[in-house]
């Protein structure tokens, strides 16, 4: 019980986390007109947002392994309120761009922080699927976004719409300060002692593992369309462009989380049962990912209903398909660099979204502003990224069939799984 209560109290953060993470995205149309910002300006928010999400991966990495979950947890939430009031209270747009950075640097704190606390408190049998189930539950910090952070928006105005988001993070801090461990009471942990020089000097060998690029080109593939959708373009395009109203935008994401929800619990005992199966399964939601995609925006005109609801459906199953590039990172690496491993791994995604985002801004800018055609336009940017993270996950995936045989590789899945899982993943792959 303890376990669960440690993990929930984590999980909980990493909910506020993506509360704070969505707020924007379902309130652009009116950050744009509290701060007299084009769609480019306005893309500029999330994008120095995300650009400070990815940019401090490591650095919280290698933190994290030093000094743990708590002190990190208790360090992104301290920030995220800072953030969130400021964006509160300011009208000046270099303080709003300001605002959002430091919620960027507390969010990226976040979700690796409680990540890490999983091997820790769970049995090798349950990681897989508890994984899932902390990515998937922080997901409801975008639902908390979509219903009720934008019902308070249009009732009461901007100000106590984000006063109230920094109070549930005030919520979470208490709690984790007072309930979250690292460890197991009496639990020593067999970590070896690694000093942060050390630390550093380990990157490159991190990253050259094949097990992390893999983990890499699986997070960028998978995870970047629903975050694009999510975080910055899916309401104003779901408005202006597929001409619904905002709360049927907020319902349509509020389907997408269920859908991951759904998605999570399926393929997290899948990939813990069949690990030589987990590139099959990424590759298929990427493949997916790129075909409802074309099939929405090869309509001449709005599309209906039903089929966006299919569009969002599939988008989503991209947020459980990232979370496997973890368990490729936590499968090549030792747990004593584990947090510098997944922070690496956590940057695809997000260096792909900030990416698609920014360039999406400057289309939908170039060709006259919000409408049906220059969305439609914008979107296809994601194609680049689908080729190039599809080539990189055959490439990687073939030399991590390769090392899977080599011994030291080799005890790190024995680790997390029996002789007869393994046996298959040695004949055939991953």
């Amino acid at each position: 019980m303890r376990a669960w209560i440690v993990w929930s109290t984590g999980v909980l953060a990493y909910i506020v986390a993506v509360l704070d993470r969505t707020t924007l995205g379902v309130s652009g149309l009116d950050a744009a007109k509290r701060f007299s910002a084009s769609p480019g300006v306005l893309s500029t928010f999330v994008v120095l947002q995300v650009i400070v999400y990815a940019a401090a991966q490591i650095p919280a990495g290698l933190l994290l392994d030093r000094f743990g979950s708590k002190v990190m947890i208790l360090s992104g939430a301290t920030l995220m309120v800072a953030g969130q009031l400021a964006l509160a209270f300011t009208v000046s747009l270099p303080a709003a761009i300001g605002a959002r950075a430091v919620v960027g640097l507390g969010d990226a704190f976040t979700f690796i922080s409680v990540l890490r606390l999983v091997p820790h408190w769970f049995t090798p049998r349950q990681i897989p699927l508890v994984t899932q189930l902390t990515g998937i539950s922080g997901q409801l910090g975008q639902v908390l976004s979509a219903v009720p952070f934008l019902s308070l928006l249009i009732g009461s105005g901007w100000t106590r719409a984000y006063t109230t988001v920094a109070a549930f993070g005030v919520l979470s801090l208490v709690l984790t300060l007072l309930l979250v461990k690292n460890t197991p009471p009496g639990v020593t942990v067999h970590d070896p002692a690694v000093s942060l020089r050390e630390t550093l000097s380990s990157v490159k060998t991190i990253w050259m593992r094949p097990g992390t690029r893999l983990g890499f080109f699986t997070h960028m593939g998978t995870q970047f369309s629903v975050t694009v959708f999510a975080l910055m373009w899916g309401v104003p395009y779901l408005t202006v462009a597929q001409n619904l109203s905002r709360s049927q935008a907020g319902t349509l994401l509020t389907i997408s989380v269920v859908a991951a929800i759904v998605f999570g619990v399926v393929i997290g005992m899948i990939t813990g049962r069949h690990p030589h199966r987990r590139s099959w399964i990424v590759l298929g939601i990427v493949i997916s990912n790129a075909l409802v995609w074309t099939v929405v925006l090869a309509l001449p005109h709005a599309a209906p209903h039903w089929l966006l609801v299919v569009l969002i459906v599939v988008i989503s199953f991209g947020g459980p398909g990232s979370m496997v590039g973890f368990d490729f990172a936590r499968t090549f690496n030792p747990r004593s660099t584990l947090g510098t491993a997944q922070g690496a791994v956590n940057m695809g995604g997000f260096l792909a979204s900030l990416l698609v985002m920014q360039a999406m801004g400057m289309i939908i800018g170039a060709a006259g502003g919000y409408s049906f055609n220059s969305f439609r336009l914008a979107w296809c940017v994601q194609y680049v990224v689908w080729v190039l993270a599809i080539a990189a996950i055959l490439i990687t995936r073939k030399k991590a069939r390769r090392t899977i045989g080599d011994i030291e590789e080799s005890r790190y899945l024995l680790e997390f799984f029996s002789d007869a899982e393994v046996a298959p993943v040695s004949r055939r792959g991953r």
